[in-house]
């Protein structure tokens, strides 16, 4: 062993002790790696930053720009409210849940779809009274087993990728194809889902709900909502209707033809017109608005048909000329262009239509409004609170553009006509042409540390072949499996891979184990491909540790769970995807 491969060993063992240790963060301890490597000359300046211009670097910075594109457009955000319409039990919601997030997770980046999803079931929990660990674990599993189908699915193919297009120590091999991924991740997608929604979901925690914690003491509105014109529940007896049942919400009155009706009558049918008044805090109310429940807020009218709206909180001020006048006398519509959709008073019964009310200094309003209402000189009726929420309707030419041209682009790629590459460049320059994202947001939401984390691993993946380091790593595990037969080197690849991913984080796994793969795959004279995309999915699919992706640490918290809960979930699925991904590959390529 020469020096320059027991430096290379060394900063490969200083590597793992601080990324298992979180003792510095995983972007600066590759920084601080490749930079000892540089100083000792193992690395050149060129080398060091070549993983910079790497084509895969630049197709997940494309990727993320797009994701964010679509994440803003509400386009997403609108499929799921229809998508999810009718979802009332534990298992339907959570069969739709998986399927929707496992079909988007393979075509767009998976961390801003759960970031999207993760209010939708958190909501839909408390509507429903089901504790949110029962379905945030799944939701971060669907999303790893659906982004593992395709090369963009997840960052942890497209890293692959890039060390295939940048380790080029095996002649004649080719960049990865979008769908070489599909043979194993859509099996695995199918067999995720059935265990998930059978033995999965029997380990689950019942956990208690934090962000309801949080909340319990925040103010309850008074609101009232109209039962809209075909809506669903019509003809529904207020028990079937499910709206004596919502989390978070309390049904109090029912008002038919101006006159009142027993609102926890079982048998009362819903009609058309018919006027609701509950009492409830204003998330759940927000969520009525953009949402496709059968009802409609009465004083909202036309503001409904807007393209952007936000819902604002705004108190009554002492000397606002507001007092004592009622929501009709003032005409909020009008006078400032907002409706009033909620009213909260200090504790005080209110049990009139929210349009009859009087107002009170101190009342603390919701309204429905035209953003430029915030800007106007409104200090003396009332002061301005929050922003709650803000709603843009898609417009379908924009909508059109953005999901056709994503799939058009995706499409042209996946039949080898042009590079995704050139693809994704093409669609951006359109979106940025007509105004759909504007460039100057473009920094405003880029990971940079994931992009320094990929070209940084790619430099150190250059070191440990350069030096021989992967080649005596790849020579020892040969000497321990090879005596089982190639099956048993893929398994043992799998678990390796698997192991420093769920403690390591996928990324760096990938950085360490990918050189050594594929320079088994060249001492041993074997096709590189299953070397190749055993390590992707190793590191991709990883479920047993919170810390090992990063859609399991963002349900982590706000589910309450366990580091065990992880283990006891995602061990099982590991063996089985292990199992599947290890046989299919073997049989596909010897």
């Amino acid at each position: 062993m020469n020096v320059d491969a027991l430096i290379v060993i060394i900063v490969l063992i200083l590597i793992l002790i601080s990324l298992y240790f979180n003792l510095v963060g995983t972007a600066f301890t590759f920084l601080i790696a490749v930079a000892i490597l540089g100083i000792f000359g193992i690395l050149t300046p060129i080398e060091i930053l070549s993983g910079f211009s790497n084509e895969q670097i630049a197709v997940i910075v494309m990727l993320l720009i797009l994701g964010d594109v679509i994440r803003k457009s509400t386009v997403v955000e609108y499929f799921f409210n229809k998508f999810f319409k009718g979802a009332n039990t534990y298992n339907s919601y959570m069969r739709r849940m998986m399927l929707v997030v496992g079909v988007f997770s393979a075509f767009v980046n998976n961390t801003p779809l759960v970031a999207i999803m993760m209010p939708y079931v958190h909501n839909w929990s408390k509507r429903h009274k089901i504790a949110p660990s029962k379905l945030l674990i799944p939701l971060s599993y669907a999303a790893i087993l659906g982004g593992s189908c395709t090369l963009i699915g997840t960052s942890t193919n497209l890293i692959v990728s890039g060390f295939v297009i940048d380790q080029n120590i095996i002649k004649g091999l080719k960049p990865l194809n979008l769908f070489d991924f599909v043979y194993v991740g859509l099996p695995m997608l199918i067999i995720g889902f059935i265990y998930i929604i059978t033995i999965g979901k029997k380990l689950l925690p019942s956990n208690t709900d934090i962000l309801s914690e949080v909340t319990d003491n925040i103010r309850k509105y008074i609101f009232e909502t109209e039962v809209r014109k075909n809506s669903h529940l019509i003809g529904k007896t207020i028990k079937e209707s499910g709206l004596l049942t919502l989390e978070g919400l309390f049904l109090f009155k029912v008002i038919r033809n101006d006159y009142n009706i027993l609102s926890t009558s079982k048998k009362t049918k819903i009609q058309q017109g018919d006027i609701f008044i509950f009492s409830g805090d204003k998330d759940i109310i927000t969520d009525l608005v953009n949402q496709y429940s059968g009802l409609t807020f009465p004083l909202v009218g036309m503001l409904s048909k807007k393209k952007h709206t936000d819902i604002i909180e705004i108190v009554i001020s002492h000397n606002s000329s507001l007092i004592s006048k009622t929501a009709r006398e003032i005409n909020f519509r009008k006078r400032y262009n907002s409706a009033i959709i909620a009213i909260h008073r200090n504790g005080e019964s209110i049990s009139q239509k929210i349009g009859d009310v009087r107002l009170k200094a101190g009342d603390v309003l919701l309204l429905l409004t035209g953003n430029e209402l915030i800007s106007k000189d409104i200090a003396q009726d009332f002061y301005f609170i929050s922003k709650v929420k803000e709603i843009r309707k898609p417009e379908f030419y924009k909508t059109f553009t953005l999901i056709g041209g994503t799939t058009l682009a995706i499409l042209i790629a996946a039949l080898g006509i042009a590079p995704l590459f050139v693809t994704l460049l093409l669609l951006l320059i359109l979106l940025f042409g007509i105004k759909i994202a504007s460039p100057k947001d473009i920094h405003k939401n880029l990971d940079f540390n994931l992009i320094f984390i990929i070209a940084l691993s790619l430099a150190f993946g250059t070191a440990m072949i350069k030096t021989g380091v992967a080649g005596l790593i790849a020579d020892f595990l040969i000497k321990i499996f090879i005596p089982f037969g190639t099956l048993s080197i893929l398994f043992g690849i799998y678990l390796v891979t698997t192991f420093l991913a769920a403690y390591i984080t996928n990324k760096a796994a990938v950085a360490i184990t990918f050189p050594i793969s594929l320079t088994m795959a060249s001492n041993l004279n074997l096709n590189p491909m299953p070397f190749i995309l055993i390590v992707a999915f190793a590191a991709a699919a990883n479920f047993m540790t919170p810390i090992g992706y990063q859609t399991n640490i963002m349900v982590y918290g706000p589910g309450g769970y366990k580091f065990k809960d992880f283990f006891k979930v995602g061990f099982p699925l590991t063996i089985i995807y292990m199992i599947v991904t290890v046989l299919i590959l073997y049989f596909m390529y010897f």
